[in-house]
């Protein structure tokens, strides 16, 4: 049986593929990111980019990354806190999210502004 969130998975990644097909390109860091991958990673990237002619090795990874950061950013618990910040459709109490996931978003939120203002300028 295949778990729900093994489907959500493999909907993003077809969504990828799919865009993969097409074309698409957002805005980018001022700076770059330098990585040494896993012979294994480096021939699948390989074999994507021959797949997909369209597409830089650059933009696969790009795509890949932002993909899997994705998935991290699901994958952070929900950790129920002391403090109830609504009600849900039954009028049972909804908690604040005392995990990782608020410090995640806002230090996201942070970093964004600071990268969005380097690109600018």
């Amino acid at each position: 049986m295949t778990s729900p969130n093994r489907v959500e998975h493999d909907v993003r990644f077809k969504e990828l593929l799919d865009e993969w097909k097409q074309n698409a390109s957002g805005t980018r860091t001022a700076s770059e990111y330098t990585v040494r991958l896993p012979i294994d990673d480096a021939a699948r990237l390989h074999a994507l980019t021959e797949l997909f002619p369209g597409r830089t090795t650059e933009q696969l990874i790009t795509d890949l990354l932002g993909a899997a950061l994705h998935e991290v950013a699901a994958a952070i618990p929900y950790v129920p806190g002391t403090k109830v910040i609504s009600t849900d459709e039954q009028g049972d109490p909804v908690y604040e999210d005392a995990g990782q996931t608020p410090r995640f978003a806002d230090l996201t939120r942070k970093y964004k502004k600071k990268l969005e203002a380097e690109a600018k300028g």
